[in-house]
């Protein structure tokens, strides 16, 4: 399973509107610049993440986009759903397959299906934060530790 561009950059916007959480809404533009993504594409992405119920939309001058729940509540695997549709390594395990009954191929992708929607829900925007800080913190410990030297 590969994810596309959509989900990629759908998830390095919603990271970057997690990391302003609780600050000043952020129009597209800014969001493309500091996450290197083309200002039309995420134009387009940005609508499904509203209609999923992800981001909220802010109008006005001081407008923009905010995430619609905080860091913790917004799960990578919904971020993905909403703008790939299901998380499947193939089509049989989301729609009706005619084999599936005594199936040993259905029942090996419904197991990769599972495990691989499981972790998607497990890690919220928040892990990855959370994540971040961590590395930053380790890379400066490593840094102090040379400058001791």
């Amino acid at each position: 399973m590969k994810l596309s561009t959509k989900g990629q950059y759908g998830v390095r916007a919603m990271y970057d509107l997690a990391q302003l959480y609780g600050g000043a809404p952020q129009s597209v533009k800014c969001i493309a610049e500091r996450q290197g993504i083309p200002e039309a594409y995420l134009e387009q992405l940005i609508a499904p993440l509203r209609k999923a119920g992800l981001v909220l939309s802010i109008r006005g001058a001081q407008g923009g986009y905010i995430l619609a729940r905080e860091p913790a509540a917004i799960s990578v695997g919904a971020i993905l759903r909403a703008l790939e549709g299901p998380l499947a390594a193939t089509e049989c395990v989301v729609s009706e397959c005619e084999r599936a009954n005594g199936c040993a191929m259905h029942a090996l992708w419904l197991r990769i299906h599972r495990g691989v929607n499981e972790v998607m829900d497990s890690i919220s925007l928040q892990d990855m934060l959370e994540d971040a800080a961590r590395c930053c913190q380790e890379a400066e410990s490593e840094v102090s530790k040379v400058s001791e030297v």
